[in-house]
């Protein structure tokens, strides 16, 4: 089972994409972990009590407000209010040092219990026998989920302000300093355009480029163009063969982690390289 990898900023277009990815012709199924993010913190559980017991203290509106439509329900009552997410987005989102700290330890919270759930649906598909399943994250070289992946699309745009416009557009309750913190969050496109480039050679579908700097027609014929290449180089058949012949797909499994690693850690030199001359 081919493993995508597809990733990018905020507002480049990435849900799109993914949309795109599990609707015919291709019908792959997602597994989003901005989805995941949310489950693992719902009411109830160990997500939810840590944010809770951390943030809660010095964030008074951290939880929404009381609904007198869920309060009847003892067994919802119990669990406790939902997160108010643009005051937790608030405290996290950002490039100072304290939104900094705040946002590692709501990444500690959240990641390990967002990987588990992950591994869970990786080994559901996989048993299912898809041919290729998509791993949605938006920050996956820096969870170093990539290591998994046999192919990494990243979704691009150009410009920033075109970040920032779609993200007001789409929530329009963030202000215009709130958005800006919310991409630079998220780092620079054009880094991960670079990172997914270093995967392999321009001939290579371990890494892919979809540019979104146009409309969706545009958008759909550039996803169309990447995934005939990599359907090219992954047909249906070897899937079969993998999930059929377990040792072999053990094999290729080992194989391909292997390359991913020696890869990050090239381009992890090479970061060093370019710090070291500053």
């Amino acid at each position: 089972m081919l493993l995508i990898g597809l990733t990018g900023s905020i507002a480049t277009g990435k849900s799109t994409v993914s949309s795109l990815l599990s609707s015919p012709p291709y019908n792959l199924p997602i597994i989003d972990a901005d989805i995941l993010a949310r489950k693992v913190v719902e009411p109830g559980t160990p997500g939810y009590k840590a944010i809770v017991d951390y943030f809660g203290p010095s964030t008074p509106d951290l939880l929404l407000p009381h609904d007198p439509s869920t309060d009847k329900d003892p067994a919802t009552k119990a669990k406790g209010r939902p997160l108010n997410r643009p005051v937790l987005g608030r405290r996290v989102f950002g490039d100072s040092d304290e939104r900094k700290r705040d946002r590692a330890v709501l990444n500690r919270i959240v990641h390990p219990a967002v990987r588990w759930e992950m591994y869970r649906s990786l080994l559901y598909y996989y048993l299912r026998g898809y041919w290729a399943v998509v791993l949605d994250v938006p920050l996956l070289f820096e969870s170093g989920l990539d290591a998994l992946c046999g192919t990494v699309i990243v979704v691009g745009v150009s410009d920033p302000a075109v970040q920032i416009a779609r993200l007001r557009a789409r929530d329009a309750h963030l202000s215009a300093e709130d958005a800006e913190n919310r991409v630079k969050s998220q780092g620079d496109v054009k880094g991960k355009v670079e990172r997914v480039g270093a995967r392999g050679s321009a001939e290579s579908v371990r890494g892919v480029v979809v540019w979104n700097d146009g409309d969706r027609g545009e958008l759909d014929g550039e996803v169309r163009r990447a995934m005939g290449r990599i359907g090219g180089a992954s047909p249906r058949w070897w899937a079969w063969v993998l999930l059929l012949v377990p040792p072999l797909g053990v094999t290729v499994a080992a194989w391909n982690l292997m390359v991913n690693y020696r890869g990050k850690k090239r381009w992890e030199d090479k970061e060093r390289e370019g710090r070291a001359r500053l």
